[in-house]
């Protein structure tokens, strides 16, 4: 400090006669840029404002907030809100302007009065609250109840508590671009009923929720009904637009009944409850029952109702994809069923290192052995013999996958085998690196298999709209075909599936996959199977292996089917 005071000193002492005739100057427009030349004023002024600014930061709250801090917020928020003073209540959030928009909206769009709500007791930064409200809309009026929850946060220009504003805040069901409305419904009601014509209602099969949306998005307009008044919540142009997502509009409150549609399914009010029985027993789990023949759905269903994983799921299918990956090889000459194939304990390619579940080998045995124990090794080690894009073409030329072409009826994720290279290549060939599908692609997979010929899944006949199924450009040869029947018979006898597919008799065929996903400490368990003109896959995420947990989900509903 010493030093620098001391060369401020000799300045002043040098020339100050020139830096008082900048300060008299520097009035006027000209003298303020010789001021700044020199740099002796620009350069305090800066030191001025940088320690402003040091200061200023000093003054905003940080760090966790307090117990006091989260309830005031919340309170503030939730006292707005009830009062109708809109812009006090989107002043306590951290985004005033999207907070003003949907609170508008809920009382001009979704004709939502006479709110009240109850804020339930804090964990962290987080309050759950209750909301009674009416809903009114020419002459006719329904309570409203349902439960939300709000979480504080520090702003962040100032650190002050307030709320973290989303859509969901509103109401749970609200994402992003969603609005709520009340009004005549844009789409009519349906009845949807099964193979036989029971109808088919969430009472009956808790499943369904999601199922019954989209097949009212899809065939409201066109299934003859009339449209009733209702709450729901308008889903976001983009999210109905993109094909990973295809969002249905949700009624949350009937005001009135229309008169409904009907709609009629390929399900089997048999094997459909008989699946939801099962998914009830199992957490995180999900599965789909076919028929290989004609491509007709017979039974879906999740044991979480918040979203279709059984249609629309977009997760790694681990080794039930070597069915696929094992028709390539044989096609290529790279294996055949009992002929000798290599399956060490490890192999490297691309950079990594593969091994097998408890790093496993099989010395001097056939690729059929491989299948069976799901040797990974057996498969990576013939990556060095592919193209990248062969297994790509493969499962969209054989199987039908990954083209986003199935129409099934509603919503769907047709699986994805992107075009990979090196070491997540070789990971695709076990259902790993970029490789995505659901229940219903693996459903699709076995029957193939099965029938022989890919035969697009759906849920409603396309004699119903008219619509056109997708297609594969080409079979399996009879050979390969033979071959793997012979590989998923053999592993549902002796293999990694056997336990599972214990008593399930007949022309039978499986195969077990697991998973393995970024924080889990539980792979995903996979399991595809068919018996005669049945075709069935299911998923347990975080459950382990797919003949433990997703085996018996599967084969329960292939017994039952016989």
């Amino acid at each position: 400090m010493g030093n620098r005071r001391r060369v401020a000193e000799r300045r002043r002492k040098t020339r100050p006669a020139v830096i008082g005739g900048m300060i008299a100057v520097v009035v006027g427009g000209a003298g303020f840029g010789v001021y700044a030349l020199y740099g002796g004023g620009a350069a305090a002024d800066d030191r001025t404002q940088t320690t402003s600014a040091e200061e200023k930061a000093k003054d905003i709250p940080s760090g966790p907030l307090s117990a006091t801090e989260v309830t005031t917020a919340a309170q503030t928020f939730l006292t707005a809100w009830q009062q109708g003073k809109v812009a006090a209540a989107a002043a306590a959030t951290d985004d005033a302007k999207s907070a003003t928009t949907s609170l508008t909206g809920y009382t001009k769009d979704a004709h939502i009065k006479g709110v009240t709500l109850t804020a339930g007791a804090r964990t962290g930064d987080k309050v759950p609250f209750s909301v009674k409200g009416t809903v009114s809309y020419k002459g006719i009026e329904k309570p409203l109840t349902y439960d939300s929850a709000l979480t504080v946060v520090r702003g962040t220009t100032d650190g002050k508590p307030v709320v973290d504003w989303r859509p969901a805040v509103l109401h749970p069901d609200l994402q992003d671009g969603d609005t709520l409305v009340t009004g005549e419904s844009g789409t009519p009601p349906i009845k949807a009923v099964d193979r036989d014509g029971g109808e088919l209602t969430t009472a009956k099969y808790p499943s369904l929720g999601l199922v019954l949306d989209g097949l009212r998005e899809k065939y409201g307009k066109t299934a003859g009904g009339k449209a009733g008044i209702e709450l729901r919540v308008v889903r976001a142009e983009s999210a109905k637009s993109s094909k990973s997502s295809q969002a249905s509009d949700k009624t949350l409150l009937e005001l009135s009944k229309g008169t409904p549609g009907t709609v009629k399914t390929t399900l089997s009010p048999r094997l459909q409850a008989a699946a939801e029985t099962q998914v009830a027993k199992k957490a995180r789990s999900s599965v789909v029952l076919m028929r290989p023949s004609t491509g007709e759905i017979l039974a879906v269903a999740n044991a979480s109702h918040g979203f279709n994983t059984a249609f629309q799921g977009s997760l790694a299918p681990g080794s039930t994809m070597k069915v696929i990956t094992s028709t390539l090889l044989i096609d290529k000459g790279l294996a055949s069923a009992d002929k000798p194939h290599p399956c060490p304990k490890y192999f490297t390619y691309g950079g990594w290192k593969f091994q097998n579940d408890d790093k496993f080998q099989i010395k001097d045995g056939t690729f059929k052995a491989s299948f069976a124990r799901s040797c990974n090794t057996a498969f990576i080690s013939q990556a060095p013999e592919l193209e990248n894009d062969d297994l790509t073409k493969q499962a969209q030329q054989v199987f039908g996958l990954g083209l986003n072409n199935w129409a099934i009826g509603v919503p769907s994720f047709d699986g994805s085998v992107p075009v990979q290279s090196a070491a997540q290549m070789a990971a695709s060939l076990i259902g790993q690196g970029g490789v995505r599908m659901n229940p219903l692609n693996m459903a699709s997979v076995s029957a193939t298999i099965e029938s022989g010929s890919f035969k697009q899944p759906y849920l409603v006949s396309p004699t119903v709209d008219d619509r056109t199924l997708a297609k594969a450009s080409r079979t399996l040869s009879a050979g390969t075909l033979s071959q793997l029947r012979e590989l998923m018979a053999y592993t549902a006898a002796y293999g990694t599936a056997a336990e599972a597919m214990s008593g399930v008799t007949g022309n039978v065929g499986a195969k077990t996959g697991s998973a393995e996903v970024d924080g889990q400490k539980k792979p995903n368990g996979w399991f595809t199977a068919y018996r005669g003109d049945l075709a069935a896959a299911g998923v347990v995420q975080q459950g382990g292996h797919g003949g433990e947990t997703a085996g018996p989900i599967v084969a329960s509903l292939l017994k039952l089917g016989g």
